[in-house]
């Protein structure tokens, strides 16, 4: 497990978590992490009913980056690293709800995420035909097909201390480090053009 004298640092253990998932699926070989913020969401209730983690595209479809709307034209709100590098998506894990779930829940989870990105990797969403285009026709079989996905990368003996993070609680895992923090990222805005 990482920490930092401050507690531990939650988003950069999943950065390295996703960084490995990533390399180790050639379904998701087309996503480059440089490019895909990740984000913290504090959550006012613990409870398992709600968001565990979402995916924020950060162009419109096919990578646009402007859009009409209502008879007006939208961009997207960018956003940058420190060093001036424009991502593209924002990974947002809300806690503690997604850490109190089971280990094999937060690993399909995050492939569940990750698979929204489009093939393209232009910020736009992988899309399915129809009018269900975010998981397809049928939200069972997608969960079925992430569940799969996370069982053939943990069959692949990933390091341990990749995702050994996820298998307590957000209690448990404050009470560990003192406390779980992590960078947040705001929810862009639609900015009328």
């Amino acid at each position: 497990m990482e920490s930092l004298g401050r507690g531990f640092d939650f988003t950069r253990a999943m950065r390295h978590l996703c960084e490995d998932i990533v390399v180790r699926s050639p379904d998701l070989s087309h996503v480059d992490l440089r490019r895909v913020a990740i984000s913290m969401c504090r959550t006012r209730h613990t409870g398992s009913h709600g968001t565990y983690a979402s995916l924020t595209p950060l162009r419109f479809e096919s990578g646009a980056t402007q859009k009409k709307l209502r008879g007006r034209k939208y961009g997207v709100e960018r956003v940058w690293d420190e060093s001036g590098e424009e991502f593209l998506y924002i990974l947002s894990f809300y806690v503690p709800r997604f850490l109190n779930t089971s280990l094999e829940e937060k690993l399909s989870t995050v492939f569940h995420e990750l698979w929204h990105i489009s093939q393209e990797f232009d910020g736009d969403l992988r899309r399915f035909e129809g009018r269900y285009y975010a998981h397809g026709s049928s939200q069972r079989d997608y969960d079925a097909k992430m569940n799969k996905l996370a069982q053939r990368w943990l069959s692949l003996g990933p390091p341990e201390h990749l995702y050994d993070f996820l298998a307590p609680s957000f209690d448990e895992l404050a009470e560990e480090y003192g406390k779980v923090v992590g960078t947040h990222w705001p929810t862009p805005r639609l900015i009328p053009l």
